[in-house]
């Protein structure tokens, strides 16, 4: 009886079985990064059927989704999130994690729309980046038990793992930068239902609290159209009082621009007579005149330690929750004098 030797199939015959070099064979066998999901599962399963010995690799990355809250009035990628992506991006390669990235209307983020668009990506973690899952979504994300990491999201109950500015401390200082400079009447314009603007709000109260003689007022914004001509017109209504206010802190850049208009369109002179302090330093603060007095968010910092949380998740997936919070950085301008 002759013994026939089956001949081992090689990577050239998985690459041609599955159509794609031999290159892309070996880089997926190695669990390489940068390969495309779809042809990474290819290629693994042309491998099985063909017996040739895969390593289950103990060290590859499960996928990721990033769902990002679309801008409500454009339905186009907000400015502050694109950095935040980036650092997404560059966190996910380095750790050679399948990723792909969703723009959503936070409104539509139900369990049922989410399933299907991890099921799609073939995701295994879940990247809510400036989504505030409503208790629904909540629910089956816990039920379910996946890997879930709020970017730029604070999760009051500390059920899911986040990482955000430190809302609450750069409030507090950008108030302060004000205060330092003599202001005692102070605006904050501001309006948003996520829990970290309210951590801004929280931030600036504190500060005014800290001061005797300070008062702080908050102009609350419904920021339905343009944050900035909301802004202008709520700050004019403001001045026109004539209650004494001198000084505004703002939820972010946009809104300050608004606040500066308003300003000199009064006759007032900026910081002589009216300081203002942005928020987040966007591109917009260097455009204004004089350029705005702001403070500094980390946007592709908040991205890449978001990678890290979900890996850390990946690993242990029933570890109690973990938020991080990225410094924010006073930055110099000349709506603040001397800062």
């Amino acid at each position: 009886m002759n013994d026939q030797k089956i001949r081992r199939p090689r990577q050239a015959d998985i690459a041609t079985l599955a159509g794609v070099s031999v290159s892309t064979v070996s880089r997926v066998l190695a669990n390489e990064p940068g390969i495309s999901e779809s042809v990474r599962r290819q290629i693994l399963k042309v491998a099985a059927e063909n017996g040739y010995p895969v390593k289950p690799a103990s060290d590859a990355v499960a996928g990721g989704l990033a769902l990002i809250a679309s801008d409500g009035v454009t339905g186009t990628l907000s400015v502050f999130y694109e950095a935040i992506v980036d650092g997404l991006r560059v966190g996910a390669a380095e750790a050679g994690m399948p990723f792909e990235v969703r723009l959503v209307r936070e409104d539509r983020t139900t369990p049922d729309a989410v399933r299907d668009y991890m099921q799609t990506a073939s995701a295994e973690g879940l990247f809510l980046v400036g989504i505030d899952p409503n208790e629904m979504l909540r629910d089956w994300l816990q039920a379910s038990v996946i890997p879930t990491v709020l970017v730029n999201g604070t999760d009051p109950r500390m059920q899911f793992d986040g990482v955000s500015p430190a809302n609450f401390f750069g409030a507090y200082e950008a108030t302060s930068r004000l205060i330092k400079a003599g202001h005692r009447r102070i605006l904050h314009l501001s309006g948003s239902h996520r829990h970290t603007i309210r951590e801004r709000v929280r931030g600036f109260e504190a500060a005014i609290a800290a001061v005797a003689g300070a008062e702080g007022r908050l102009v609350s914004l419904t920021l339905q159209g343009s944050a900035s001509r909301e802004a202008h017109e709520r700050t004019a209504e403001a001045l026109a009082e004539n209650a004494g206010f001198t000084a505004a802190f703002c939820m972010n850049d946009f809104i300050a621009v608004g606040v500066l208009e308003a300003v000199t369109e009064a006759g007032l002179r900026v910081p002589e007579d009216f300081a203002i302090v942005g928020f987040d330093d966007l591109p917009c603060a260097l455009m204004t005149n004089p350029a705005l007095s702001t403070m500094r968010v980390d946007r592709a910092a908040l991205g890449r330690e978001a990678v890290l949380l979900m890996l850390s998740r990946f690993r242990n997936r029933t570890a109690s929750a973990r938020h991080i919070c990225q410094a924010v950085v006073p930055i110099p301008g000349g709506t603040v004098p001397n800062t």
